[in-house]
């Protein structure tokens, strides 16, 4: 991710910042001197604590609500960072939900919506919302695009969410085939696939002890942090990585 032309560091947003990965992401940014516009659901109190926490060694970051499976929050979060921080450098598309463990026999289209409304479609519009900042066609600087994946997209957690491995899959092709669209355009666009990772997304599934019970079925024998997944994430949208585009990074483990 590069300066704006005045040297001056850029946003970056990290929708569903403010837990897990994203909140553990949005710190890594911050440590690296980037502002971070933390974007959050419906945690306010979480995502304030993750701000507080920047703004306590001298960082830059703000709190914006906004569900991104709803284009007009989407739009509204978008236009809050341009009016109210520096110019949007980067995204990370991370704010994703699971769901609990099912079959396909089982699976309701309600249940289906909700997880490509927010996984897949969420992502899909920020994405356009940032291409149209960071594109040189649109007059933009350039910049940064990290999709979060999962390796549920090439294992297919079968007995357990198939649509949300689906929904990941779905992610895997969308980086693949926006990276070669603005190739030239001054974007690079990469994702991560993490694997068993200590969050608390897992209790969200209904599977809170999930991490350390997979732990043994990992070459590693661990779960994974969110502070070893935001590192590959800073990685990615640093320019340390400025010739890699199109990439889907594994953070599993070996698994």
């Amino acid at each position: 991710m590069t300066n704006d032309p005045t040297g001056r560091a850029r946003t970056v947003l990290v929708t569903g910042g403010s837990r897990g990965i994203g909140a553990a992401t949005a710190w890594a940014c911050a440590q690296r001197g980037w502002p971070v516009a933390v974007n959050y659901s419906s945690d306010r109190a979480a995502a304030e604590r993750i701000v507080e926490r920047i703004l306590a060694t001298g960082g830059v970051a703000r709190a914006i609500q906004a569900d991104v499976a709803d284009e007009a929050q989407v739009l509204r979060l978008f236009a809050t960072i341009d009016a109210e921080m520096a110019p949007l450098g980067a995204l990370v598309n991370n704010a994703g939900v699971i769901d609990l463990p099912g079959r396909v026999d089982e699976t309701t289209v309600e249940r289906l919506e909700r997880m490509f409304r927010i996984n897949v479609i969420g992502s899909f519009v920020c994405a356009r919302e940032a291409v149209r900042r960071l594109s040189t066609r649109h007059g933009g600087a350039g910049g940064a695009i990290v999709n979060l994946s999962s390796a549920a997209a090439r294992l297919g957690a079968p007995g357990q969410y198939v649509d949300y491995a689906a929904a990941k899959g779905a992610i895997d092709v969308f980086t693949l085939g926006l990276a070669k669209e603005v190739a030239t355009e001054g974007i690079r666009v990469n994702a991560v696939r993490p694997g068993i990772i200590e969050t608390d997304i897992h209790a969200s599934g209904g599977q809170p002890d999930r991490a350390r019970e997979m732990a043994p079925h990992v070459p590693m024998q661990r779960a994974g942090s969110a502070a070893e997944v935001a590192e590959a994430i800073v990685w990615l949208l640093s320019d340390a990585s400025s010739y890699t585009t199109g990439a889907v990074i594994d953070v599993t483990g070996g698994r």
